[in-house]
């Protein structure tokens, strides 16, 4: 036990968390679409795995035939939309119920996409194409630059979502998310304010898919599995470790999306520390969900255990 932790060089984690908080910046782009989905809609939606290789797809074939980079993840968000816009129609107009619905769509995205690219991937080379993102850039010279870009784009995206959900059409998304029959009650179209959540939330998928695709220097057909997982895990993380740090404040809900973001770059911190400890690879998909599973078990927990306590 003592010489495999003599073998283990903290030196390699430390220079594996620049990637990690990078990754956790584009991926928090992700799960703030989750977020919208899952805390502000109350709706179960699974398109993300689909919409997320969409945005990829969309953004590496445009990117490959002579578009501006940063235009092309512009389409790769109208793309998410598109597919969120599916999953909406299905649910709202044909009754078909939610968490169906966006299975239905992420499972005829995984044929769009393979269309889209012409194979199950496509790859890009930062040489060749000005990329908004790459993996080169976390330790090239402009590094310090390149995260300053990312910081500012999820500061951006943050101040437009907070500014937009304080609207009265985003309010009236909130109310539906909250209590779908009083707002129906009190004449907000509920099934139009279902769909444009869901073409918002899928929008931001589609749009990391398409920086993620340039950071990782490829799209592939199978880029989105296992993505909400890890949308899940950065927002249930945010909750638990900064949830009574946001509560109670005037921009409880700004906060509340900024720690999503610092929850996403958790989650890969972890999941550099146990690639550090050498686990194998292969279970990285099975201890995702375990740690997801954990952390939406600890306010239950705490609560129990308090609960206990103070009857005791």
């Amino acid at each position: 036990m003592v010489v495999y932790f003599a073998a283990l060089d903290p030196m390699t984690l430390v220079r594996a968390l620049p990637g990690n908080v990078a990754q956790g910046i584009i991926w928090g782009i992700m799960a703030l679409g989750v977020y919208i989905t899952f805390r502000i809609l109350d709706f179960a939606d699974l398109t993300v795995d689909g919409s997320l290789a969409t945005g990829g797809a969309v953004a590496v074939m445009l990117i490959r035939g002579g578009m501006n980079p940063a235009l092309a993840l512009v389409f790769a968000f109208l793309a998410g939309m598109v597919a969120g816009f599916v999953t909406g129609i299905l649910h709202t107009a044909f009754g078909i119920p939610g968490i169906l619905a966006s299975i239905l769509t992420q499972i005829g995205l995984y044929s769009i996409n393979l269309g889209i690219m012409g194979k199950s991937n496509q790859a890009i080379n930062v040489l060749q194409y000005k990329l908004v993102a790459s993996l080169r850039y976390v330790t090239g010279e402009g590094s310090a630059f390149f995260f300053l870009k990312l910081i500012f784009g999820a500061v951006a995206l943050i101040a437009i979502i907070y500014w937009f959900f304080g609207t009265e059409l985003g309010a009236s998304i909130r109310a539906t998310g909250c209590n779908p029959q009083m707002a129906s009650a009190q004449g907000i179209n509920t099934s139009f304010n279902k769909v444009l959540a869901l073409m918002i939330s899928n929008g931001l998928v589609g749009l990391c898919g398409g920086i993620y695709a340039q950071y990782q220097g490829a799209a592939d057909v199978n880029m989105g599995r296992g993505a909400i997982v890890i949308g899940l895990a950065a927002v249930i993380i945010s909750e638990v470790i900064f949830g009574k740090l946001c509560a109670g404040k005037k921009i409880a809900f700004a906060l509340t999306l900024a720690a999503i973001f610092f929850g996403a770059i958790i989650y890969y911190i972890v999941i550099a520390f146990v690639l550090w400890l050498k686990m194998p690879s292969d279970y990285m998909k099975l201890f995702s969900a375990v740690v997801v599973a954990c952390f939406l078990a600890v306010p239950y927990m705490k609560e129990k255990y308090f609960k206990k306590r103070r009857t005791a």
